[in-house]
């Protein structure tokens, strides 16, 4: 069976900024297709939960208060790699908008609620490896390719 790497929150973890989760009903389906790792870049970066919401201004990581949070996010990244990398994951499902998972869409840095094209960190670094990467709109694409 394929291992797949899933933002912790959408597995039902209450790991969000606001110490909530977005489970998704599908993960149930997918426990029974693949054997998943649920984790959340963030936390293993270093930051609590509940925490500040934070969005990806220019090349920085800025949280609400103003505070730059830059390298838990990268830590976070590198770490969710690096357990990719060791359990030989092709594939992730991540949390659409997230500066951290989001996918080909993340909201702006204004903190207005404004989308823009664009990628968490997470999901630019498992990307750059080769890991393809899904988010819960997606997840019938996953289920697609898998066995």
């Amino acid at each position: 069976m394929e291992k797949i790497i899933v933002s912790g929150c959408l597995y039902g973890y209450h790991c969000r900024y606001d110490g909530k989760d977005c489970y998704s009903e599908k993960i149930e389906q997918l426990k029974e297709k693949a054997i998943l790792i649920p984790l959340c870049p963030e936390q293993m970066g270093g930051l609590s939960t509940p925490r500040y919401p934070s969005e990806i201004v220019g090349d920085k990581l800025i949280n609400r208060k103003g505070i730059d949070v830059t390298e838990e996010y990268h830590r976070g990244a590198k770490a969710t790699l690096g357990i990719a990398l060791e359990n030989g994951v092709k594939y992730a499902l991540l949390k659409q908008k997230s500066p951290s998972c989001g996918k080909d869409r993340i909201y702006d840095g204004s903190f207005s609620g404004t989308v823009i094209e664009g990628s968490g960190v997470t999901a630019k670094l498992l990307q750059e490896h080769q890991i393809q990467v899904f988010t819960e709109d997606e997840i019938d694409q996953l289920f697609g390719l898998l066995k």
